[in-house]
């Protein structure tokens, strides 16, 4: 099985041997066993976790690149003639959001639907890539929080708000 130990930023220029599709939780990643769309096997070492964009290849040690793109999922469309209040709402909640011109998309969830309706939003649920804004600590990413696995935050300030389900 190949190995890719390196990430190549900005692949526009260079036409990709393999193409992967990886949602946004799977573009988060250090160490695993991933498989190309034709069906190659490959794992992934690399020396940290990163959030990988869609602009991204993975290098095998061959020389090759695996491309990558983004894999439609559930999101919600969020509109409202206030957008930046409900842009404070999501990221106070540290949720992942992706920021158009004139709406927000953010994962599909209940919660935050619910949350979001009553603030006067418009919601349309569809399928489609999702590549929200990176974090501001540095970190490139914000997390949704819903993992089951715990991050470490560079705020320093406890974070002890919970979320309900």
């Amino acid at each position: 099985m190949h190995i890719a130990q390196e990430i190549i930023k900005n692949i526009d220029t260079r036409t990709p041997d393999d193409v992967i599709t990886l949602d946004y939780e799977g573009r988060f990643l250090r160490r695993k066993r991933l498989m190309t769309d034709s069906g190659e096997a490959f794992l992934v070492e690399l020396p940290e976790t990163i959030s990988l964009s869609a602009t991204d290849g993975f290098v095998l040690e061959d020389g090759r690149i695996i491309a990558i793109q983004p894999k439609p999922e559930s999101l919600l469309k969020v509109t409202h003639n206030h957008l930046p209040r409900i842009a404070w709402h999501i990221g106070n909640r540290h949720t992942p959001c992706q920021i158009e011109q004139d709406y927000l998309l953010i994962q599909k969830d209940h919660v935050l639907e619910d949350m979001l309706r009553l603030l006067g939003a418009d919601i349309e649920k569809l399928e489609a890539p999702f590549t929200p804004e990176g974090g501001a600590y540095g970190h490139g990413r914000t997390h949704s929080h819903d993992h089951e696995h715990s991050h470490a935050h560079a705020h320093d300030y406890k974070d002890d708000h919970h979320h309900e389900h």
